[in-house]
C-alpha cells in the first residue's frame, strides 16, 4: 500500500535521513521505533508532503507521492495525526472534527463519518460544545484521531500518540488503535514506547541517527536482544 524507496532527507545542509525504505501492506499495523531526535517525525512528515525527500522515491497505492503537495496527498487518503495533537484549542470538539473533513472525498460522508467517530469516542460525544483546551490530554488525543478518521483515511499516521499520558490512557490509546485497524484502515505507527506500539504491530522498523538498523515482525523485535538491552532495560 506503501513503500518508501531510500529517501534521504535534509534540513538545511545537514542530512537528518540516510537510504530509508519501508513498506505497509493493507491492512498491517506497522510501527517505527526508536529514540528522541531518530529521525521518526521526520519520516513521516516526508511521507506526508511536509518536508521533500532530495533522493529516493515514494509511491502510494502505485502513485508516486514525493511529488505532490500535502493537501493532495491526503485527498489520496493518507492521514497524519501530528505529534502534540494540534488541535485548535479555542474552537469546541465539534469544530475541530468537522476541520477533518476538508478533504473533498471526506465532505459527503460528514454526518455518517461523525457518528462513527461519536460511538468509537463517546467521551467526545458528551462534551462536543466544550472548548479543546478545556479536554484532558487523554481526551485531546482521543479528539485528535478523530479529527484525523474525520478525513476518511485509507491509511492512518500516528506520532507519537502516547506522549504524555498517564500509563491507563496509554493502554487505552493502543486498544483504539487496534480498533481502528479492525475496521479497515491500515496504520503507520511512530513511537517511542517500543514495548507497546511492538506488542500490536504486525511488523516493525527500527531507526537510529536518521537510518533503519532493524526490521522484523513485532513479536520478533521484542526478543531481539540488541533491542531489550538499548530500549527495554534487559
Amino acid at each position: 500500500m506503501l513503500e518508501v524507496k531510500g529517501i534521504g532527507v535534509f534540513y538545511g545542509e545537514v542530512q537528518v535521513l540516510w537510504e530509508i525504505s519501508l513498506k505497509v501492506g493493507e491492512g498491517e499495523i506497522v510501527s517505527i521505533v526508536g529514540s528522541n531526535a531518530a529521525g521518526k517525525t521526520t519520516t513521516l512528515n516526508t511521507i506526508s508532503g511536509i518536508l521533500r525527500p532530495t533522493s529516493g522515491e515514494i509511491f502510494f497505492e502505485g502513485i508516486r507521492l514525493d511529488r505532490e503537495t500535502p493537501d493532495r496527498i491526503v485527498e489520496r487518503g493518507l492521514v497524519q495525526i501530528p505529534e502534540g495533537r494540534r488541535l485548535f484549542p479555542e474552537m469546541t470538539v465539534l469544530e475541530n472534527l468537522e476541520i477533518g473533513t476538508y478533504p473533498q472525498r471526506a465532505r459527503g460522508k460528514r454526518d455518517q463519518t461523525l457518528k462513527k467517530i461519536l460511538d468509537l469516542f463517546p467521551i467526545l460525544s458528551d462534551r462536543k460544545k466544550q472548548l479543546a483546551s478545556s479536554l484532558s490530554g487523554g481526551q485531546q488525543q482521543m479528539l485528535a484521531i478523530g479529527r484525523g478518521l474525520m478525513a476518511q483515511p485509507r491509511l492512518l499516521m500516528l506520532d507519537e500518540p502516547s506522549l504524555g499520558l498517564a500509563p491507563l490512557i496509554v493502554k487505552k490509546t493502543f486498544e483504539i488503535i487496534k480498533d481502528i485497524r479492525s475496521q479497515g484502515t491500515t496504520i503507520l505507527l511512530v513511537e517511542q514506547n517500543v514495548m507497546h506500539s511492538l506488542q500490536i504491530a504486525d511488523r516493525g522498523y527500527v531507526l537510529e541517527n536518521g537510518r533503519i538498523v532493524l526490521e522484523n515482525t513485532g513479536k520478533a523485535l521484542l526478543e531481539d536482544k540488541n533491542l531489550k538491552k538499548a530500549y527495554l532495560g534487559n
